[in-house]
């Protein structure tokens, strides 16, 4: 295999020989790191009680410092937000020559969401205000969805076919050999059926080309365009980056339960928190990058249940280690994870949850693209990414079981000798004391999803907005139930070869 072959990787059955083994081994790593964590604490919570009351303190003071850490960046990165949102984006942009050359090519990939879910993004996307001869929107729809999905699409098309430079639909076919039933190999068709239709045939230039790929409940603040188009046109070298917005999960937040409401805004704060810490951040969900990048990478995965985020590594092995992801710290909006009932709602952002816990398929992509380019990889790049990946899925795994439950062994089975011990009566004091003052981050998250909050609806009262603050109670039991235990079982599939496939979340308003 060549350089770009490995590019391609999806897992370790793609490949052959010693290159699958190693491929595996880098599969397996995640999961023994967490589990070989957790059963560790376990064992010594028996074996040496004391060694990991002691562990338990520090990690309970490192939890309280980086809880103070985490809060300042989403400080920074909500303050940012606003100021943004304050802008007047289109003025930035005609103070820059050329801003009106640029083309917006919108790829929305759909599969049985209704047309009441995707006329809305239509619509903002309509009602945007960038010059809408520079608008391309394919909708890409999947054959399997049959004569459903072949309707709503016509319906649209008859709504908003002269609404843009082009609206195109394309018709992705079933059954590919290689291709996973998912996003990425349903937008990497889009992508060339674009191309060849409409780009190649239109003789655009690929350097003035911004592709937007939306989720399609994704719903664009005004200005977004102004302002994706500003960054291209003042950040460095803008043909080696990729563009992160805000998630905001607003479109039927009022509406959602409680605790899939906190599960996605806990995902709004951590991508908040991202952008201050750009070399942390890779792209995820709605994004957007150049066209003369994504067609150099060949496109996306056909073969990815997270290509969102491997498009973004994907650039990275490609650019050997020149790219990285701009921040807009400027929001979109989407759908908070909402089924017909709420046990329903459970299940259905349980497994939303384990399917962005498979993100961690990108660490043994990442590891295994660095071992192949060992000799030309910029090692510090590599290691500096390789390190913050493998510690952000194991803390994903694993921290809030040490706090919420190892944390309590060793005094539940350290032993007669350890429950005679000074350290023993003061371990519940000392963590229930930290664990208070780290309560701190969680009334101010609640302070900043309220501020974040859209209006509330004239058929909600009072009580109603105080629910949204105070679901935030359930926050230690959420990032356990929907956090933890869902990452733990992600990495435990990919270190046993049971891959997962790509889920499609239900979406009601």
């Amino acid at each position: 295999m060549n350089k770009n072959d490995y590019l391609k990787i999806g897992k370790a059955t793609d490949l052959t020989g010693s290159d699958r083994k190693l491929y595996r081994a880098f599969e397996m790593l995640p999961g023994i790191l967490s589990w070989g964590t957790l059963s560790g604490l376990v064992l010594f919570s028996f074996l040496k009680p004391v060694w990991v009351a002691y562990f338990i303190i520090a990690f309970d003071v490192y939890w309280l410092l980086l809880v103070v850490y985490l809060g300042i960046h989403l400080f920074i990165s909500y303050r940012k937000m606003k100021e943004n949102l304050r802008v007047d984006w289109r003025a930035e942009c005609q103070k820059i020559s050329g801003w009106n050359e640029i083309y917006h090519l919108i790829i929305l990939p759909t599969y049985n969401e209704s047309y009441e879910i995707i006329r809305p993004g239509i619509e903002a996307l309509s009602a945007e205000g960038y010059p809408r001869e520079k608008m391309i929107v394919v909708l890409a729809i999947e054959e399997r969805e049959g004569p459903a999905g072949e309707e709503k699409a016509r319906r649209l098309e008859k709504e908003y076919g002269n609404s843009f430079m082009k609206f195109f639909i394309t018709r992705h076919p079933d059954n590919i050999p290689g291709e996973l039933k998912g996003k990425g190999a349903n937008q990497s068709f889009a992508a060339r059926e674009a191309k060849e239709k409409i780009i190649d045939a239109e003789k655009i230039d690929y350097d003035k080309i911004l592709v937007s790929v939306f989720d399609i409940d994704t719903i664009i603040y005004s200005g977004y365009f102004y302002r994706l188009t500003h960054a291209f046109l003042t950040v460095p070298d803008p043909y080696r980056a990729s563009y992160q917005p805000i998630p905001l999960y607003h479109n039927n937040v009022w509406r959602a339960p409680f605790f899939a409401r906190v599960a996605a805004s806990s995902n709004t704060f951590w991508q908040m928190m991202q952008q201050v810490r750009q070399e942390k951040l890779a792209t995820y969900s709605s994004h957007s990058m150049t066209w003369r990048a994504l067609y150099e990478m060949g496109f996306w995965s056909i073969s990815m249940v997270s290509e969102d985020s491997r498009i973004f590594w994907h650039g990275f092995c490609h650019y050997n280690g020149d790219y990285r992801v701009e921040p807009l710290y400027f929001p979109l909006s989407m759908d908070v994870t909402m089924d017909k009932s709420p046990i329903a709602t459970m299940k259905s952002l349980y497994r939303q949850q384990r399917r962005w816990g498979w993100g961690v398929e990108n660490v043994p992509y990442l590891c295994f693209n660095f071992i192949k380019n060992f000799k030309t990889a910029p090692k510090g790049k590599y290691l500096g990414r390789i390190f913050v990946q493998v510690y952000g899925f194991h803390s994903w795994a694993t921290n809030a079981l040490i706090i919420g439950v190892i944390g309590w062994l060793p005094v539940l089975i350290g032993g007669r000798d350890f429950n005679a011990m000074v350290i023993s009566s003061n371990l519940p004091f000392v963590t229930r004391m930290l664990m208070t003052f780290a309560m701190i981050g969680l009334v101010f998250s609640a302070v900043i999803s309220t501020l974040l909050l859209p209006s509330r609806p004239k058929n909600y009262g009072f009580g109603k907005s105080l629910s949204m603050f105070l679901q935030w109670l359930v926050l230690p039991v959420s990032i356990i139930v929907f956090g933890s235990i869902p990452g733990i079982e992600a990495q435990t599939r990919l270190a046993l070869g049971k891959y997962l496939g790509f889920f499609v979340t239900p979406k009601e308003r």
